[in-house]
């Protein structure tokens, strides 16, 4: 059972239940009078459609999904029961696999942390101000738009043709990495409200802390725990879509376009087309490998980041949407009526 939805009404969902009317001081941040003074954000905000400031919070930040928590703190006791019986069983004598699995826990999490972490290091290319400078600005501006004190390490990868981001961290310290297919020869980002976009979608889940390693630690079943763990994984990603939509709104068609089709074909994707066939691809097999899947899939993601009236779904498909316009790939422009000859 889905939570249920706000009232639509112009104002933004907010975390704590408070309101703030659209257009005030906190849609974007402590500025009204549009964009953000260096380094608060990357160029001027685009000029949004009245629904766009949902998914922020009363203060201007991103709201976490309604079911986040709750999920959270229902996984975390689940594992916490299963560790305790994998303590007990080991105390009687009684040696398993599963149990050594489970009691190894905290060394594997910080393991496998410090080694991804030391892969990034010596493979990685590191953003700077001279490798990559367009991407580094855009994490250093995320991050301060977050209201983060440290700005994550951000890391290029060879992506070998596939489109990835990711965050991490180890002990004290939090990193992103963007694969290299994102950015063209040169360092200039072949879409950069894209980029921009995943970006601020991968440095929102540092700032909503899903890179701690305590979460993780917690969350260590989460893989395994059939519907539960997985709509906590998607849960997260709504909340990082909701960094992602309050750092480059105007990079969200663009990065849906690229998950879809890649990046030589994203202009092609027509964004609402798309996003209405979240309200029609329905049966039983469509439930399954969504309440499977790590991520939303696209079209209800898709319908999400558009309809900002709403919390993304996790369980049930959302509600048929209202056309919205022509589908118009977002990379061309609509065909004019020919002109009538005087």
């Amino acid at each position: 059972m889905q939570s249920q939805d706000p009232p639509s009404n112009p104002e933004p969902y907010a975390q704590e239940g408070a309101r703030e009317p659209v257009g005030g001081p906190t849609a974007y941040g402590p500025y009204p009078t549009g964009g953000y003074p260096a380094p608060y954000g990357y160029g001027p905000p685009p000029t949004p459609p009245q629904h766009l400031p949902r998914g922020l919070s009363p203060y201007g930040m991103p709201a976490r999904h309604s079911w986040e928590i709750g999920l959270l703190v229902v996984v975390v006791l689940i594992s916490a029961l299963i560790f305790l019986a994998a303590v007990l069983v080991t105390l009687t004598g009684t040696i398993y696999d599963y149990a050594l699995f489970l009691l190894a826990a905290p060394l594997l999490v910080w393991f496998g942390r410090g080694t991804l972490y030391a892969r990034l290091r010596v493979n990685g290319v590191k953003m700077s101000p001279t490798q990559f400078p367009e991407g580094y600005q855009m994490v250093v501006e995320a991050a301060a738009r977050f209201g983060m004190p440290t700005v994550p390490d951000a890391y290029v990868v060879l992506g070998n043709g596939q489109i990835n981001a990711f965050a991490s961290g180890h002990g004290f310290r939090r990193f992103v990495a963007v694969h290299s297919d994102l950015f063209e020869i040169g360092g200039a980002a072949r879409e950069p409200d894209a980029l921009a976009f995943i970006i601020g979608h991968e440095v929102g889940h540092i700032a909503a802390g899903h890179a701690s390693y305590w979460r993780m630690l917690g969350m260590y079943l989460a893989p395994f725990l059939p519907i539960l763990g997985p709509a906590l994984l998607r849960a997260q990603e709504y909340t990082a879509d909701n960094h992602g939509v309050c750092f480059r709104y105007s990079g969200t068609p663009a990065a849906m376009g690229t998950l879809a089709a890649g990046k030589y074909l994203n202009t092609l994707v027509a964004y609402d087309e798309m996003a209405n066939r979240a309200g029609v691809e329905k049966g039983f097999f469509v439930w399954v490998y969504n309440a499977m899947s790590s991520h939303p899939v696209l079209t209800w993601r898709m319908w999400a980041l558009r309809d900002r009236n709403r919390h993304g779904k996790l369980f049930m498909r959302p509600e048929t949407p209202p056309p919205v316009g022509a589908a118009t790939p977002y990379g061309q422009v609509p065909a004019q009526p020919p002109k009538p000859v005087p």
